[in-house]
């Protein structure tokens, strides 16, 4: 690959794309490697790799043409377990940090697996979860995010990396049921043993139950009762 070749993409890489990147590749791997109509992060073998910090649904073409193609697809996901804000002026110097309440968990994927096709439907396709310790670097942009009072995120940086699950077909998937549900459960059971929103819960029962791990078994009220089906 020629030198111009292998900085296609890289230009306006992120911080934390660019570290995990590093993190995933292996002596011989093709970097920003063409395949048909696409760049791909690395190409090893028969496996290609991308990289997504943000929303999978934004990939969801192109996953589905490179799995038509017969390539086994691997999409590496970060999810920060922990995170620490850094407030910082345009200059980039550091005006305060905190570490921030929100921590995240491997389940928080399937907030992103519904925009996706699921593992366990398109063989050859695989998501490796890596949860993360990040600075989240934010400045303060005057008119955006009301919420955050005009700071806005500008950059996530990788500090660590905690640990890693690797999603390849349905037995990975239900493996993320949490112990101690009851034989017939809702999304609200789901949430609680969980510790996580209502939400999420819900999104989680959806890719589930279409990777057949789990199967509606009727009503408790308004809400869907369901069962494990292994």
């Amino acid at each position: 690959m020629t030198e111009a070749a292998s900085h296609i993409g890289t230009l306006r890489e992120s911080h934390l794309h660019a570290a995990l990147k590093r993190w995933c590749s292996l002596p011989g791997d093709l970097v920003e490697a063409p395949v048909d109509a696409y760049v791909i992060d690395l190409v090893r073998d028969d496996l290609l790799i991308e990289v997504q910090t943000s929303g999978l649904s934004s990939m969801r073409r192109k996953a589905e043409v490179l799995l038509d193609l017969g390539r086994r697809l691997r999409v590496v996901h970060p999810i920060p377990r922990e995170k620490r804000i850094v407030r910082v002026d345009d200059d980039g110097e550091v005006l305060g940090r905190r570490r921030s309440p929100v921590r995240g968990a491997a389940t928080d994927v399937f907030a992103e697996l519904v925009g996706l096709p699921s593992p366990a439907a398109r063989p050859g396709l695989e998501i490796e979860v890596v949860l993360t310790v990040e600075d989240e670097l934010r400045r303060r942009v005057p008119g955006r995010s009301r919420r955050r009072r005009g700071w806005t995120v500008v950059e996530r940086r990788l500090v660590d990396i905690v640990d890693t699950l690797l999603i390849t077909g349905p037995d990975d998937l239900a493996a993320l049921l949490p112990s101690g549900l009851p034989a017939l459960f809702t999304t609200a059971d789901l949430a609680a043993r969980l510790g996580r929103p209502r939400r999420m819960a819900q999104q989680m029962a959806y890719c589930l139950r279409k990777a057949g791990v789990i199967e509606a078994v009727g009503r408790s009220g308004a809400a869907a009762k369901y069962r494990a089906r292994r």
